[in-house]
């Protein structure tokens, strides 16, 4: 049976450029590009040149890209390093649909003295600005609020909101993990002062990310030891991971248009037959305002674990919420955070697409999923008689 993989919200299958790109630094340049001697001082250059590939992607310098093993270190560090390096204030600005990358990190730090925000969100996934611009004050250290939401694929307001924060004189982090080669970005021209991304959501390796730290940002190393990443980041670099990252912002740049394109008409075609064909169901989140590959739908009465395993008996993948997550009985803290429903809430699932996906799949798809919900409806004690 064929995999239907709707998951890439998740982890994304790695281009093959990319893999053949890798290789080489495996076994054969396995110098430590730190390194005096020409055979180390080879694979330095070739991590130069992958740091010019992320910075083209983003619209930055390359001296501002910092390289991590991943998002959820990049984001530790962007929240944790921000706080060392301003130890005099003592407030945190979140909202309370961030990826827990952010929220472990700003509910840990309120047991260490500090104050912490959660903005709401409407029924749609968005903040409200005027609550935001209200909440920060002179105490106020960083403000961190997702690109992109990697739940419903809700984008947020980011160029307005960096530039609220830094009329304020607070420091502002973005989660941009889902956002980075789905949509484009020009750091050049935003108030953004830190930037999170990961490999694996753009056809890259796993374990490996970057942090993007504007230039004269203040920013405490939160990983101590060696020189590396200019003193921002110690540890011998992950050279074939780096390379891979690399080699995926560039693709991703060049396949920003087919995302747009392709990937969502495709996620268009799929949502709309769930919608028609599927009665009691609902898309969250702002329809017009979302990343063009996600869909987050609501089937009522249902529990989506159950829609997951019946799917995936068909050969198809698919989420109930953030990966990370998933093993929680719980109700996306997402969807409760927009007022989704109860009833609605325990039956979401999102479906995530990539440039990999195909109209055969899409077709396939549509119908297996409504014998599926309504077989499950059958067996439900929920649903309305």
């Amino acid at each position: 049976m064929k995999t239907i993989y709707f998951d890439n919200n998740a982890t994304t299958k790695m281009d093959e450029q990319v893999f053949e790109e890798m290789k080489p630094y495996f076994s054969e340049l396995y110098g430590n590009p730190s390194s005096m001697h020409t055979f180390g001082g080879q694979i330095g250059h070739k991590i130069a040149h992958a740091r010019e590939q992320a910075a083209e992607l983003l619209g930055c310098e390359p001296s501002e890209i910092v390289f991590t093993s991943g998002g959820t270190e990049s984001d530790n560090t962007a929240i944790k390093g921000t706080l060392y390096a301003a130890p005099n204030k003592r407030k945190i600005i979140t909202t309370r649909v961030e990826h827990p990358a952010v929220l472990a990190v700003c509910r840990e730090s309120e047991n260490r003295g500090y104050s912490i925000i959660e903005l709401g969100v409407d029924k749609y996934g968005m903040i409200d600005l005027a609550e935001l611009e209200h909440q920060i004050d002179d105490n106020t250290v960083i403000v961190t609020i997702m690109y992109a939401n990697n739940e419903t694929g809700v984008i947020f307001p980011i160029d307005k909101i960096s530039e609220l924060v830094k009329s304020k004189g607070a420091i502002f982090h973005t989660d941009a993990v889902q956002a980075v080669g789905k949509i484009p970005l020009d750091l050049s021209k935003s108030n953004i002062d830190l930037l999170s991304i990961s490999a694996h959501k753009l056809h890259g390796p796993k374990g490996v990310g970057v942090l993007y730290v504007r230039k004269g940002t203040r920013l405490s190393p939160y990983q101590l030891g060696g020189h590396q990443e200019s003193g921002k980041r110690a540890g011998t670099e992950n050279v074939p991971g780096i390379i891979g990252l690399g080699k995926a912002c560039e693709l991703a740049k060049e396949n920003i248009k087919l995302e747009n394109n392709k990937v969502k008409k495709l996620r268009d075609k799929l949502e709309k037959a769930i919608l028609k064909n599927c009665p009691d169901c609902r898309v969250n989140g702002d329809i017009a305002n979302r990343l063009p590959n996600t869909s987050n739908i609501s089937f009522e009465y249902i529990e989506g674990e159950a829609i997951l395993l019946m799917l995936d008996q068909h050969g198809i993948c698919a989420s109930s919420g953030s990966a990370c997550t998933s093993g929680s009985l719980e109700p996306s803290h997402v969807l409760r955070a927009m007022g989704v429903p109860f009833t609605a809430a325990h039956g979401s699932i999102r479906f995530s697409l990539s440039k990999y996906n195909t109209e055969d799949e899409i077709d396939y798809t549509v119908k297996t999923i409504p014998p599926v919900i309504n077989r499950l409806r059958e067996l439900s004690p929920f649903v309305p008689k």
